[in-house]
């Protein structure tokens, strides 16, 4: 049964709804905070740091590059963010950043080190209706309070005391209903808000109004202004000298204030954002519904304003929020497209442009269809995504795990062993790939033409197996063998020293950096040398009680040339022991517990902390935080990685180094806000790895896999991988066939003339590998492309798109004519085979038992292939059922049909072959407006509705009476705090039948702000278990600003709220594994389960995604 419900985030929520600058985590430092809205928790802060002293932008590869910005803090809101302002009151030296949730609470948020906050509450009313604008949350620019406009016809306030502390919250009685913004004035004596209204006969109007805290009510402001622009829907206060407000309409721009009144004419577009780029609010950036940048000055003569100025500066993302932050450096927030870091110049570029996009963040949202494809064949699905509107619309290729690019391959069976060496110290890139067999070793080098082609070391030994080989200073090459350590010039390529084993012993295992080499034999002998100039010196020889699986002196230290510490790998005891250099004298010993021996140890930093990571034969990977000058191992972790030895080799990509975990399932682990993590790489088995950086190949990798060296280059280090198709034109509908390998989408391009703005909209096909159009079919004037499917039907083996369309009148409210096309690819070319009029917009197609079956406006219509007398085929109509709203999802399983409707919830249809007809068996009652639905199984179907919640009811056929049998009881409820586009059965990772997690069914979602979600159906037991650990984890991990975890994810509508219950929230079960270790005890207490099994347990379900 599918009643158990697992919902965990795959890609995080992207669409930036909000955005601040300001100086928030310290007096000098200047902080761009941003709102990205959120499905599983709610909504994500991002505060990142910008340093304005270095926002001289470079070029450089890095992630974030130094123009300033790097990322901070990530925290989840359990909320959706309707305001994010920051303030700063009297005798503050910092920003505080004050917070109101769509679901009426607040808070207010102080920095500092521990991330602590300072006040909370609720501003919820029994009664009042939401406003329709939606709400406004404002501050008063002297710090007397806060004001919210959160209901109809009633104005919020909560004031300030003079220690800057939150009193208790009042209501004021507001005249005007229909608020479409409110605003603080600057400079009054007494707090002054000003009020953007429309009146019942649609004329828009501003009047001010002074708060009078003591009676608690308004005064009559200082000044009112009537009768603006039509289109007038933002206000935007000029702080002091000027004071006054900017009134941004449709084709005015207005400045008014007490003493004076300027307006000037603007091309009609609808101003979308502003962002303020002077102090003294003389310059402000507009943003506009169709991406256009313009730059708004106030001229004035002292304090006295002249007039007005506008000009185009350029194109961006369409802009849901503009922060303007230092030195021409804006960044865009985008809900639409993705968003950009871009730098406005004093000059205009070649095509008249003054904007230049410096950094994109990907944005997914919103995501309005989906498919879920293997376009690789390798078992492995990925997302590809109808994503952005308008202009930004594009196609987006989404997959787990990070890809290799194969630049070049060689058959090479039983590599051993793989290290890559320079032909100088000094020299950037590497020369040498040698590679260690059974009994030689082979050196391969790049040639001229750049193939890899075999070259010899005089001084190596080629005919025995190389253990470990490294660059060593003073242009020299070291190779450990069996019987001895070679140092090698590197120029001439002669033996320069050796030092040879003891007779009767034999080295075992080897490592080594530019500087030392440490090497153990038989017996548990521990040998340490340092290299010089043409020098190999024995300085230290230890006896260990056991034999040594595994050593590392990769150096973490100061010196980039010379380790401090060493790690050792023990058999017997199973442990793992760091030494110090050059004395070898015992700091730590730690016990690893089992009986697997370690196999690979290797000394890392991610992001400046010193890790132990330790492999084990059976692919478990343990990692400890290092402490440097004690040698102390803390903090133990244990991951599995995958049923294989594995071996432990670091690399770096863009100036950032990983390390390479190879085995049966290879991973890169790297760090991210200081944290570990594990993301599989796109290969089957790996054996070996080692970084070639070439000059043919740079930052290449050589890896060895089933009789294969192949050199590739490597993705993006992220666990999900992004490749983003731009089309200019808006993508709505998605579908792949995979007979003719192509995918076909409709998208409607809007055409933006400066008479009229009109959109044609488009049945286009794609390549699956190319991604280019290869056709294109328009449809009619107003007709638009409603649903696509790819299916075949009875007694034709040929496989067809067909598309569902509808006349979108502007007199009409329904559309009352629309049609369904029969495509057929010949020759990568859309033919229309066969066309079928309808009463209505064809919502759904589903194929069904070799017919095709649609969702017409209130009906549900059954639709047969047939073959007329000349050969042509058409549609011809079956049976059909009413009785729906609007029809508008449509899933189908068997002869069993579940229908989502626009206001009735679900409901389960039946077909009767006998009678060919289509009958009601049961429905849900209660009143849940829909957006999309699935089938789980055969009983429990899933919806999602426009309240941000998702639900599940079961099929109830062992009923005793009609009735029973014809409800849908609902089973599981919960909150998403996102709005679900469409729900596909698929996997994002590999399906690997060895493990629990391949046996789990899982849905795909993909909503308005960009997340891609994945819905797991779990065991009963299993979800016993992980339910306790979320009640566990619920008292530990406390909301930011004392946001309710329990609250947020009850099911929320405007009838009721209720607890969620039958759906988990992955996302905080997951945190588990960021815990730090006495919190991890804590919970493991609590559940009496150890934390190593309580970790292997949440790490198996990170595999769901």
């Amino acid at each position: 049964m599918s009643v158990w419900n697992y919902v965990v985030t795959a890609h995080k929520p992207t669409n930036v709804t909000h955005s601040c600058v300001g100086n928030f985590t310290g007096t000098q430092e200047l902080n761009l905070i941003i709102a990205v809205l959120v499905s599983d928790t709610g909504t994500y802060l991002k505060v990142g740091f910008i340093n304005s002293q270095n926002l001289e932008y470079e070029d450089t590869d890095d992630k974030y590059p130094n123009f300033g910005y790097r990322p901070m803090l990530d925290v989840p809101i359990y909320g959706r963010i309707a305001t994010l302002e920051l303030f700063r009151p009297h005798g503050e030296a910092q920003d505080f950043l004050f917070i109101a949730t769509e679901r009426y609470k607040f808070c207010v948020l102080q920095w500092d080190a521990e991330n602590s906050e300072q006040a909370m509450g609720d501003v919820s009313d029994r009664i009042g209706r939401p406003t329709d604008n939606g709400q406004i949350g404002i501050i008063d620019p002297d710090c007397r309070l806060i004001g919210l406009h959160l209901y109809d016809g009633l104005f919020k306030v909560i004031p300030f005391d003079n220690k800057g502390q939150l009193k208790e919250a009042f209501n004021i009685r507001l005249e005007e209903l229909q608020v479409l913004d409110i605003k603080f004035l600057y400079g009054c004596s007494k707090p002054t808000i000003v009020v953007l209204y429309q009146d019942n006969k649609d004329a828009r109007h501003v009047k001010t109004y002074e708060v009078a805290l003591k009676d608690k009510d308004f005064v009559e402001g200082p000044w009112t202004q009537n009768n603006l622009d039509n289109g007038a829907d933002l206000l935007i206060p000029v702080p002091p000298p000027l004071c006054g407000v900017l009134i941004i309409g449709e084709e005015t721009i207005v400045y008014c204030s007490a003493s004076a009144f300027k307006a000037i004419p603007i091309r009609p577009s609808i101003t979308k954002a502003y962002g303020r780029v002077d102090a003294d609010g003389s310059r402000y950036l507009l943003g506009d519904h169709a991406g256009l940048l313009h730059l708004l000055v106030i001229t004035h003569e002292k304090e006295k304003v002249t007039g007005l100025k506008i000009e185009l500066l350029g194109e961006t993302s369409i802009a849901s929020t503009i922060s303007y932050l230092d030195n021409a450096f804006v960044y865009i927030g985008s809900s639409y497209g993705d968003s950009q870091l871009i730098k406005i110049h004093l000059q205009p570029d070649v095509k008249g442009s003054y904007v230049e996009v410096l950094e994109r963040y990907v944005n997914l949202g919103p995501i309005v269809d989906f498919c879920v494809v293997d376009l690789e064949r390798q078992g492995q699905g990925q997302v590809v995504t109808c994503s952005g509107a308008y202009k930004d619309g594009s196609l987006r290729i989404v997959r787990n795990g990070i890809g290799i690019n194969e630049q070049a391959s060689v058959e090479l069976q039983g590599i051993k062993g793989m290290w890559s060496l320079r032909s100088s110290t000094d020299d950037p890139h590497d020369t040498f790939l040698v590679v260690s067999f059974i009994s030689e070793t082979r050196i391969l080098a790049m040639n001229l033409e750049d193939e890899l082609e075999e070259t010899e070391i005089e001084g190596f030994c080629s005919q025995v197996q190389t253990l470990f080989c490294h660059d060593a200073v003073y242009d020299q090459l070291v190779q450990v063998t069996s019987s001895s350590v070679r140092l090698v010039s590197s120029t001439s390529r002669e033996l320069r020293n050796e030092w040879k084993a003891p007779s009767g012993f034999s080295v075992n295992v080897a490592t080594a950096n530019a500087t030392q080499v440490l090497l153990a034999t038989g017996g548990g002998h521990l040998v340490y040398l340092e290299i010089g100039d043409g020098t190999l010196t024995e300085v230290k020889h230890a006896q260990l009680e056991y034999d040594i699986s595994c050593l590392d002196i990769n150096p973490i230290g100061e010196n980039p040339n010379y380790s401090q510490l060493a790690a050792v790998g023990m058999w017997t005891d199973i442990s793992v022991r760091i030494f110090s250099l050059p004395e070898l004298n015992l700091i730590t010993k730690e016990h690893l517990g089992g009986e697997i021996i370690p196999r690979s140890v290797l000394l890392c930093s991610f992001e400046g902390i010193p890790y132990l990571l330790c492999a084990l034969g059976d692919g478990h990977l343990l990692n400890f935080l290092l402490n440097m000058s004690t040698g102390e191992l803390t903090d133990r972790k244990k991951v599995s990685l995958g049923t294989q030895p594995i071996t432990l080799r670091t690399f770096s990509s863009k100036n950032t180094t990983h390390v390479f975990a190879a085995s049966d399932r290879p991973t890169v682990i790297y760090s991210s806000n200081k944290k570990l993590l594990y993301s599989n790489v796109n290969l089957k088995e790996v054996s070996h790895m080692c970084p070639f950086n070439s000059a043919a190949f740079p930052d290449s990798l050589a890896i060895a896999k089933e009789g294969d060296l192949t050199i590739g280059t490597i993705d993006d280090i992220q666990k999900l991988h992004i490749r983003s198709i731009p089309l200019g034109e808006h993508p709505r509908r998605i579908c792949h066939q995979e007979q003719s390998r192509t995918f076909a989408i409709c998208s409607l391009k809007y055409n933006q003339s400066s008479t009229d703005e009109s959109e044609t909209h488009f049945i286009r096909l794609l390549d699956d590998q190319t991604f280019e159009f290869i056709s294109t079919y328009p449809l009619d004037t107003f007709e638009y492309g409603c649903s696509i499917l790819s299916c075949s039907f009875s007694d034709d083996s040929n496989v067809y798109y067909c598309v569902g369309t509808a006349y979108v009148l502007p007199e009409e409210n329904e559309p009352t004519k629309g049609r369904i096309l029969v495509f057929i690819v010949e020759d990568g070319k859309l033919q229309l085979i066969a066309e079928k009029e309808t009463k209505g917009a064809v919502y759904s197609l589903n194929a069904f038992n070799g017919k095709l079956l649609a969702a017409i406006n209130q009906k549900i219509q059954l639709y047969k292939w047939m073959l007329r007398d000349d050969g042509t085929r058409e549609l011809q109509s079956e049976s059909g059922h009413h009785g729906h709203i609007l029809a508008l999802y449509v899933q189908t399983r068997g002869d069993f049909i579940v229908v989502g409707d626009l206001m009735k919830s679900i409901s389960l249809l039946i077909y009767k072959h006998e009678e060919g007809a289509i009958e009601e068996r049961a429905r849900d009652y209660n009143a849940n407006w829909m957006s999309a639905v699935e089938i789980l199984d055969d009983d429990i179907y899933l919806g999602a509705e426009n309240y941000f919640n998702l639900f599940t009811v079961r099929k109830n056929s062992e009923g005793a009476t009609d009735e029973e049998r014809g409800r849908l009881e609902v089973v599981g409820e919960y909150h998403l705090g996102e709005f679900v586009n469409r729900f596909r059965h698929g996997s994002l990772v590999m399906r690997l039948p060895d493990s629990d997690v391949g046996q789990i069914p899982t849905v795909i979602f993909g909503t308005v702000n960009g997340v891609i979600g994945v819905i797991a159906s779990l065991p009963h037991d299993q979800y016993v278990f992980l339910e306790k650990l979320q009640a566990n984890l619920r008292k530990i991990i406390k909301g930011v600003g004392g946001l309710s975890h329990e609250q947020w994810r009850s099911f929320n509508n405007e009838k009721k709220t209720v607890d969620a219950k039958n759906f988990l929230d992955g996302d905080l079960i997951e945190t588990f594994l960021d815990l730090n270790r006495t919190r991890m005890d804590d919970i493991s207490k609590a559940m009496g389960v150890s934390v190593e099994e309580l970790c292997k347990r949440v790490e198996e379900l990170t595999r769901l995604h």
